[in-house]
């Protein structure tokens, strides 16, 4: 599960394996024994949950990262090794 990026012990990764045309754009995120699957367009939580604040930030550093995360999501479907993408500050 590579990484592509880590804030307030918030562990985000995305997969090749569930890249391709039958899966829409998403990335995990982890916070403890906590996981949600993250929808890049539009931002939506697709499955899981995560404590409201923890959620809060994924959705603020998502938001400020939207096209690094199309630009993974690609390379996801292309096999390609994934970029890491900036923490939220």
């Amino acid at each position: 599960m590579p990484r592509i990026s880590a804030f307030y012990g918030i562990v985000i990764t995305m997969y090749w394996e569930t890249g391709g045309q039958h899966h829409a754009a998403h990335f995990h995120a982890t916070y403890g024994e906590h996981e949600a699957s993250i929808g890049i367009e539009p931002l939506v939580v697709l499955d899981g949950s995560l404590p409201v604040r923890a959620l809060g930030h994924v959705m603020e550093w998502a938001a400020l990262h939207e096209q690094e995360l199309r630009d993974n999501w690609q390379r996801v479907i292309e096999r390609m090794a994934l970029a890491s993408i900036e923490p939220l500050a």
